[in-house]
């Protein structure tokens, strides 16, 4: 990667990602649980606003600096925004130490064989260009499994690598998530095939080359150890996935050489009325939890 410093973060530096890249389909939700009802804006113009006046609030808390976040992801109309004047990417990285990330996938198409593929996402070059000249590292793209279908699983995994070479190609480090459904009956058995296949694909990395993996907290702790030691992996990132925040840190804390990347767990408690300093109080808690639940391994 073009940036050692970030890459060298990345790699070991102690700490989680913050997943700040609620899209048009999930910000009405993410709003609701700050605070914010939808009779508070009339236009997806101003919904955008206000997500992104909650997100510049959390980035700009003295608790959200690169001691304990390593990297955070951005909705595409974070990243085109500015915090305090100065590009969002730019200002992750330069006042906070964070290391800024681009959510690039446009939502899931219909499920097929117990998945739901990514829909495809027209102007993926430009886009990727686009992120390098603002400063971000890399991507995040994600798919979901519903059920314990090979055929299925095999197909999102080729699709999540596919992308990731493209990714690759822009100098730029994609995070692969193929998310597992938590309330499946079968997630166990999901979970194996998974690994199967993440790993059949990593053999076809180009030389030299990684990839970063976002996985469901899986039900046999360590499963995913094999990815964590895998050299063509430069970190195994965990997803919340409607876990509690609790239940999510206790989960992490099992798992060996994996660290968080919450979204809605690191926002919960946060409302728009609180003040400035009980914000930062439970932001500061919530960043503490999730720091040490992500190093207890």
């Amino acid at each position: 990667m073009a940036n050692t410093d970030q890459t060298e973060k990345m790699t070991s530096g102690k700490g989680f990602i913050a997943a700040l890249d609620q899209s048009g389909g999930s910000t009405p939700k993410a709003l609701r649980l700050y605070g914010v009802e939808e009779s508070a804006y009339g236009s997806e113009d101003e919904m955008f606003d206000l997500i992104h006046a909650m997100r510049s609030r959390i980035i700009t808390s003295p608790a959200f600096t690169g001691d304990r976040v390593v990297g955070a992801i951005l909705f595409e109309q974070t990243m085109d925004r500015a915090i305090d004047g100065i590009p969002t990417a730019t200002y992750l990285w330069e006042k906070c130490g964070v290391v800024p990330f681009l959510k690039i996938d446009k939502g899931l198409a219909d499920e097929a064989d117990g998945v739901k593929l990514m829909k495809p996402i027209p102007g993926l070059d430009a886009l990727l260009s686009r992120a390098r000249a603002a400063g971000i590292f890399g991507t995040k793209e994600r798919s979901v499994i519903d059920a314990a279908d090979e055929s299925g699983i095999r197909a999102i995994v080729d699709q999540q690598f596919d992308l990731a070479e493209q990714v690759i190609s822009h100098d730029l480090m994609p995070i692969v998530e193929p998310e597992v459904t938590i309330s499946i009956s079968d997630k166990k058995e999901a979970e194996g095939i998974l690994l199967e296949q993440i790993t059949r694909r990593l053999a076809t990395l180009p030389e030299g080359k990684q990839v970063m993996l976002k996985l469901t907290l899986p039900e046999v702790a360590n499963h995913y150890k094999p990815l964590v030691d895998d050299d063509r992996v430069m970190r195994v990132v965990a997803l919340s996935g409607g876990y509690s925040r609790d239940e999510a840190n206790e989960r992490l804390s099992q798992n060996a050489g994996m660290i968080a990347s919450f979204s809605r767990a690191l926002t919960e408690g946060l409302t728009a009325g609180q003040n400035d300093d009980d914000f930062n109080k439970v932001i500061d808690a919530t960043i503490q939890s999730i720091y040490d639940a992500s190093v207890a391994g």
